[in-house]
């Protein structure tokens, strides 16, 4: 790489004016346009979104804590009651206890020691009245009012009817799409800075042609100034002054070529993502005529593999199959597995907070089963399968499309072969007849009108020619950029 200036506030890493090959170019322009970016920037949020959607085959652990203070202690209220006990008789049943006599129990020395008789005692009934006692309202402290919690939670779907295999397939979809985008915003890339830089190539001919043609009528207008003056009068002045507004004509075309070639070459630094004020100057003289070998049948082939409008169709069908599984989900039951651990401190010892109700936990598992639901899940199914019918159809759509748009591109190259081989040939006649017109017009032989439409013959035939070339290229770039492979041809020309 050849660089023909540099920043001239120094604080620029790439020179404002640099000369570059096509491969370059391109390079360059992988790095520093602003597009890329933002389509690799798609892919990685959709990538982020299939982990989303990953997620769902994990269990959910949660873990959460907290200190409250109440402003009273918690507390439970009884209410005051009146306990009723009905009237009722109690049978006592005779019979007969030991009962120990003690010792001088009758006076001194009677009888000496303590003694065991038998006593008998009857039957007897005892009868009650109806009674009430009242209860009063009693308040129960449950807790005291600070209270620290630390609890655990835990989810685990078990069974989803195929709803977390759906966002999967609606994740990897999208991620198809992310990608094919930046495919295409690659080949686009590749297709612009090839045409804006044998634009660029063109331009340049353009200028020096229109140079070279001002410089020979120049020359011509001074042989003709020469014959007219000192002649021996085949050369009148209207000759003179004829060739005189063809120069002056020639000369202010030549202006606006030079503001196209520099306007070229600004739209090609531009493209590749340098500043406003870079300038790229193509390292090719001319644009290369390559002949193309490719088969038509083989183009259309390639571009159901490559074609980045074809990737999206294939990236967005499994994104419909993937939204078709997760409303059909919805007509199945799921099943969860759930668990909970906590930790209550609490300084009160009663009420709730005693040593069993402090620390705990729970483990459990949990049905949802769909009983009806207004049709609704029927109605987002039948709205999946008729968007993937749509999408079917649109691909059978854009497999003719891109068949025919390859089609028209080929019958343009070949028309563009057709016409790069006349007007090589014209040119080759127009350069003859140039020299011989202007060898022929020095030594009075033939008339001024004729040696200046010699020389504007050539420049417009080569102007043609020129452009020939340029189309022919411009369509192989085209034909790359709907197939889907013209980035990896620019890069790596040997491929």
């Amino acid at each position: 790489m050849y660089c023909s200036g540099q920043s001239t506030s120094g604080t620029s890493a790439v020179p404002l004016n640099q000369t570059l090959t096509l491969q370059a170019c391109l390079q360059l322009g992988m790095e520093k346009n602003h597009s890329r970016p933002a389509s690799q920037f798609a892919v990685a949020m959709a990538e982020a979104q299939h982990r989303q959607a990953m997620a769902g085959y994990w269990p959910q652990l949660n873990g959460k804590g907290g200190v409250t203070r109440m402003d009273e202690p918690l507390n439970f209220v009884f209410p005051a009651s009146q306990m009723y006990i009905p009237a009722q008789s109690v049978a006592i049943p005779g019979g007969q206890a030991m009962v120990t006599i003690p010792a001088n129990a009758f006076g001194p020395g009677f009888p000496p020691g303590n003694v065991q008789m038998p006593v008998a005692f009857p039957g007897q009934t005892v009868t009650t009245s109806v009674q009430q006692f009242p209860i009063p309202a009693q308040t129960v402290r449950l807790m005291n009012p600070t209270n620290s919690l630390a609890e655990g939670d835990f989810k685990w779907l078990l069974v989803d009817g195929g709803m977390r295999h759906g966002y999967r397939e609606q994740a990897l979809g999208a991620i198809g799409v992310a990608k094919a985008n930046v495919h295409r915003t690659d080949l686009e890339l590749t297709d612009s800075v090839t045409r804006l830089y044998y634009g660029a190539v063109l331009a340049r001919q353009l200028h020096h042609l229109g140079t070279d043609t001002l410089e020979r009528m120049e020359a011509t207008l001074r042989v003709t100034d020469s014959l007219y003056k000192e002649g021996a009068g085949t050369v009148t002045k209207a000759d003179y002054l004829d060739n005189k507004v063809m120069v002056e004509t020639v000369r202010s075309m030549v202006a606006p070529l030079e503001k196209n070639e520099a306007s070229a070459e600004a739209a090609l630094a531009y493209t590749i993502g340098l500043s406003w004020n870079s300038t790229v100057v193509p390292a090719d003289a001319e644009v290369p005529y390559i002949p193309y070998a490719g088969k038509l049948e083989e183009l259309v082939a390639t571009a159901y593999e490559f074609n980045p409008d074809w990737e999206t169709i294939d990236a967005g069908m499994r994104a419909l199959e993937g939204a078709r599984l997760t409303a059909e989900s919805g007509h199945y039951p799921k099943i969860a597995l759930t668990g909970e651990l906590h930790r209550m401190w609490n300084s009160y010892n009663g009420g709730l907070s005693t040593p069993q109700n402090r620390t705990g936990w729970t483990v459990g598992a949990g049905i949802e089963i769909p009983i009806f639901d207004g049709f609704l899940t029927s109605a987002k199914v039948a709205e999946a399968r008729a968007r993937i019918g749509k999408l079917k159809q649109e691909k059978l759509l854009l497999k003719e499309g891109i068949g025919l748009q390859i089609r028209d591109l080929f019958l343009g190259l070949n028309a563009a072969e057709k016409v790069y081989q006349a007007s090589f040939d014209g040119l080759t006649a127009a350069r003859e007849d140039r020299d011989l017109t202007t060898r022929a017009y020095s030594t009075g032989l033939l008339t001024t009108e004729k040696v200046i439409r010699a020389q504007l013959q050539e420049a417009l035939i080569s102007a043609e020619y020129y452009k020939a070339v340029y189309d022919h290229r411009a369509l192989q770039s085209q034909i790359e950029l709907v197939v889907g492979t013209g980035i990896q041809r620019e890069i790596n020309p040997k491929h």
